[in-house]
This record gives structure tokens, sequence and C-alpha cells, in this order.
């Protein structure tokens, strides 16, 4: 008996068949039957001319789709190798959000040549948005939302709806805007409640007046706990002077902060300059990394020079050697945990800059209980190991110290760096890596020279 295996064709093959063959229909149907993660992982695997091909072929709407799948900075690189004309139509169809963020991507020549290509008022509408700062409600914020006047009564809504229904399929429609003739939000509309409602009923009569709202410069963190606070699946946007500029799902909002909190994190592994995958150039993902590792190596070289300086206590107590690597790690991950804790209190708004002295001495106080107990730990250690008494207090006392001083220092970085409006995330965990090595080496040393002749031979 013969059992036949199921060979699957994998989507990148797919793809690839599609763009040979130049077969429009089946590129369409495979950008709209796979899933977002499997569109993305094939499309990232072409070549950089089936990437332009693909998006060549695809019509408008179809192309916006695939973009969407993609890391915004590839996404970005797939524009700008298309011509202008090809490009605008794909960014027409975005959402106004994606198309701000997009364009902020591009080089600027190649933005302006397609904000060119736009309609006067979608020009415009994405200019704004570009001007809002990373992170705030402006920046995150949709501009496709229903909005009537206060004058409308409901078979003015109704008729509208019908003639635009077109258009407003593609939007993410929960509620409809009441607005003044300055376009000042006055109140929002249930969709139910004009749905049931009597068509001359004016709709000033049937919305909820004075309506939760944020302004467009409102921190993400606002944002994050305004949706913590309240179960809505958007808030609307305003001005300082409380006119009406967009929406903000909750959706979006998520999003973000799983962005940020990604960033925070490829920063403090040493991705610089922004996020990394492996479809990118060689040098591109290769600078990105030197960037941070060549500042390091001259930090640990600046560390080892502490090794150095007490050369002769070392070799006539070689067993220290051992010691060195421990006390200088764990002081690195007492303090790394003191950045952490700045780092998210400074994301969210707990602790300012100017606290330091409030951070410090929190983090003195654990740093002399955990430095107490490590040094305790290591200290005896050494002691059973050699029996020797001197030498676990060289190393317990050096890492009772080390710790003490990691924690502190782990602790105030962040706020010292976000002062001098350094980016705190790529900058603590080298500065406070080479402290604690070059302070841990010279604790052990230091204190080892004090005691040499009992601990040496």
């Amino acid at each position: 008996m013969t059992i036949e295996t199921e060979h699957t064709v994998e989507p990148l093959d797919e793809l690839k068949d599609a763009l040979q063959e130049g077969n429009k229909q089946q590129l369409e149907t495979l950008c709209n039957t796979l899933s977002p993660s499997e569109t993305a992982r094939a499309v990232l695997r072409l070549d950089s001319e089936d990437q332009t091909q693909l998006l060549t072929l695809l019509e408008p709407k179809d192309a916006a789709e695939v973009i969407t799948t993609i890391p915004e900075e590839e996404a970005a690189h797939f524009i700008e190798e298309l011509p202008t004309d090809q490009a605008a139509p794909i960014i027409e169809e975005l959402r106004s959000n994606h198309q701000a963020d997009l364009l902020n991507y591009l080089t600027e020549s190649k933005a302006e040549q397609i904000l060119e290509s736009l309609s006067t008022e979608n020009a415009s509408e994405i200019k704004q948005l570009m001007t809002y700062p990373e992170d705030t409600a402006g920046s995150l914020m949709i501009t496709e939302y229903l909005a009537y006047p206060e004058h409308f009564n409901v078979d003015d809504v109704l008729a509208d709806l019908r003639q635009q229904g077109e258009t407003y399929a593609d939007y993410a429609i929960q509620y409809a805007y009441v607005i003044s003739k300055a376009g000042k939000l006055m109140g929002v509309l249930r969709l139910r409640d004009l749905l049931l409602s009597v068509k001359t009923s004016p709709i000033e009569k049937l919305m909820i007046s004075n309506p939760l709202c944020l302004k467009d410069h409102a921190h993400l963190n606002e944002l994050q706990d305004f949706f913590n606070q309240y179960a809505f699946l958007g808030v609307p946007v305003v001005s300082d002077d409380n006119v009406l500029v967009g929406i903000v799902s909750r959706f979006a909002v998520e999003e973000a902060v799983k962005q940020k909190a990604n960033k925070i994190f490829l920063k403090v592994s040493g991705i610089v300059g922004g996020e990394e995958y492996r479809s990118m150039s060689l040098f591109s993902r290769s600078s990105r990394r030197l960037s941070w590792l060549s500042v390091n190596i001259v930090l640990n070289i600046v560390a080892a020079s502490v090794i150095a300086f007490y050369q002769d206590t070392l070799e006539k107590a070689i067993t220290l050697a051992v010691f060195l690597p421990i006390i200088s790690d764990m002081s690195g991950c007492s303090g790394n945990q003191a950045v952490a804790v700045s780092m998210r209190e400074l994301s969210l708004g707990l602790v300012r800059p100017k606290e330091l002295w409030r951070v410090f001495s929190k983090e003195a106080a654990i740093g002399i209980v955990n430095g107490i107990v490590l040094g305790c730990l290591l200290g005896g250690v050494a002691l059973l190991w050699k029996g020797n008494p001197y030498l676990g207090l060289v190393v317990g006392g050096a890492l009772a110290t080390n710790t003490l001083l990691a924690v502190c220092l782990g602790g105030s970085i962040p706020l010292v760096l976000r002062r001098l409006k350094v980016d705190p995330a790529l900058a603590s965990g080298p500065l406070l890596t080479t402290i604690t090595d070059m302070c841990g080496f010279f604790f052990v040393l230091s204190f080892a020279t004090i005691v040499l002749s009992k601990i040496s031979g």
C-alpha cells in the first residue's frame, strides 16, 4: 500500500510563481487569503525587484493591505522604490494615521512628491498629522469619522449615510459626532438612537452632550489611563479650542504601548536606530549593532584598566580572579533591576527627573539590605572553599559595597540622563555596566591589598 503525503506549497513559493507568470488574479487571491503574518513573512523574503513588481501588479487597495502587514520602516523602503504615480494611490488607500506614519519614514523629497500628487484636502490633513509628536493623541488618531452640524435632523444624517455609503464602508464607525458651525465638539450620537428616532427629530436633541474627550497633545500615558478607566472602543480628540480633529481607538493605543515597550527593549539590548529585521541590508543591521558595541568595548577597556593597575595584588592572590566576574555580574544585575524600575516609572510619569534624591534614598535602603545578604552568601562560599575568613571578608565586603553603589546609580542614572535630554533606555545600560565593573574590580583588589599578607600564598 502506498501512502501519499500531501505537498504543501509555501506562500513565498506561491508568490514567486505568480510574480514570474505576472498572474495578477492569483496575486490578489493570495494576498486576500493569507494571514497578515504569512503575508508579511512572504513579502519580506522577496528580493527588491519582486517586491516592487508585486505592489505594481496589485490594485492600490490590495497593495495598501499588503503594506499594512509590514513594519512601517520596511514598508517605507518599498514605497521609496516605487514611482510617485504608483506610490501615491497606495498611500491614498491607507488610514490617515498610517499615511502620516509612513510618510514620516520616507525621505523628505519623496514624501513631498507624494503629497503633491494627493488631493489638496487629503495632503493638508496628512501634513497636520505629521506635525504631532510621537506617542500623542494627535499622532495616533484617525481623521475618518462621521461628524454632522448641530442643526441637522435624523433624515439629513440618514440621507448622507446613503449617499456616502461606499466611502463610509471602510470607516470603523461606532458613533457619529455632533459639531458646531466652528467645528467644536457638541455631543456624541449613538447610531441606535439615530435609527430608532423620528426622521424630523433634531440630532441636537438625541446627542449625548459634553462627551468625554482628550486633547490632541495628550501623551500616550494619559491615553492608556483613559482606556483603563473607561470601556470605550474609541475617544474623540479635540484641539485646545475644542475643535474635533480626530478619533483615537483603543486598539491604536494598545499597539502604541506595545511598540514603545519593544523600542525600549531593543535600545536596552543595544539595537540603535530603530527596529531591526533580518530582511534589512547587511550594512544597516551591522551599523545599528556596532554603534553600541564599539562604545561598549571602549568602556570595558576602561574597566579592565583597574585590573591592570592592581596586577601585583592579583598575582599574589590569584584566587581573587575566580570572584571578580561574580561580583561584577551580580552588581550589574542589581543595578539593572533599579534601572528597569526607574525606566518604568519615568514612562508612566510616576517619577520626575528632579526627584533624584528620593530615588537615590529609596534605592540606598534596598541596596544595603540586598548587599549584606548577597555579601554574606558569597563571603560564606569563599570561607567554605578556602577556609580563609579574610578572603570571605574581602569578596563579601566588595559585593555588598558594589551592590549598594550599583542600585543607587541604577535608579539615578535614567533620571540624570532624562534631565540632560539623553535617551536613558540607550545610555543607562553601558554606563551602569562600566561603572559596576570598574568599581567591583576596584573594591575587591583594594580590599585585598589591605589584607594581602592574610590571603596570599
